[in-house]
């Protein structure tokens, strides 16, 4: 653990200074994003880093929580300093700096200055995110997608995966999350699709947030439609809770991954 306490936004200075981080990482060996005191983190390991390299604290945040597993083509964060440093820091010493600290499986891949009021997770408009499912065995890819064994469906899936466009109550597709007991059900979902490229289908899904385990139970019921186990109707019937029932089979998470954190011009 750090040796310095985190900062909190309620006791941020005007003059404080923050940059938009963008940082890709394999979740395989990691507990999530979030930090958690007995647990290897994304966010644990990003603020070590920058912490021993600022010589100060700072106040660090994603854009979203990937769970244990999840990987990140593109998580954002913000990284905001208390005290303004006598010698300014350049962007690139900031993202040489951080990289030479961190382990070789999480990698900042952009540094730029941000207004002293970012915040990843609350300026983001829209979240995306990517879940590779392998048709075939793999001897390289085994953590990065899940392998289904049984003959799928894929013109069904992609047909069911039309249905989760739109403003709906996913309840019946995620898992209660006891750190935020008020939360919305109600997600707006921008696009959705399935597609197919050589051995791999590729699910894919926009949306304004994500509710725990959404992404992964999903997934699981496509599989099933893909399976014939569970008919396009059905499907729809969950999206539009025309059902009391809830998604059963949660895919695992070595196929997903956060794909891009979308914000306004100005962030």
């Amino acid at each position: 653990m750090s040796k310095y306490r985190p900062l909190t936004t309620s006791h941020r200075p005007p003059s404080s200074l923050c940059w938009k981080l963008t940082l890709e990482y394999e979740g395989t060996k990691y507990h999530g994003w979030q930090e958690q005191a007995n647990a290897k983190t994304i966010q644990g390991e990003l603020r070590k880093a920058a912490e021993d390299f600022f010589q100060a604290r700072v106040e660090l945040g994603g854009s979203g929580r990937t769970d244990a597993g999840v990987h990140a083509l593109a998580q954002v964060a913000h990284l905001r300093l208390r005290q303004r440093p006598r010698t300014p820091y350049r962007t690139k010493d900031i993202l040489f700096g951080l990289n030479d600290r961190l382990p070789a499986d999480i990698c900042l891949l952009d540094v730029s200055e941000a207004h002293p009021n970012f915040h990843a997770r609350h300026d983001a408009i829209a979240r995306s995110y990517l879940y590779q499912i392998s048709t075939r065995k793999t001897a390289f890819a085994k953590k990065y997608v899940w392998w289904v064994k049984d003959k799928l469906d894929v013109e069904a899936m992609a047909i069911a995966a039309k249905f989760l466009v739109g403003r709906h109550d996913f309840s019946a597709f995620s898992k209660a999350d006891p750190s935020r007991p008020d939360e919305s059900t109600i997600v707006a979902v921008e696009a959705a699709e399935i597609t197919v490229e050589n051995q791999l289908i590729l699910f894919r899904i926009t949306a304004s947030h994500f509710l725990w385990n959404m992404v992964r139970r999903l997934v699981g019921a496509l599989v099933e439609v893909g399976r014939h186990t569970m008919t396009t109707e059905e499907f729809a019937a969950l999206v539009h809770k025309k059902t009391q029932k809830n998604v059963a089979l949660t895919a695992p998470p070595s196929g997903l991954f956060l794909e891009r954190v979308t914000y306004p011009p100005r962030s």
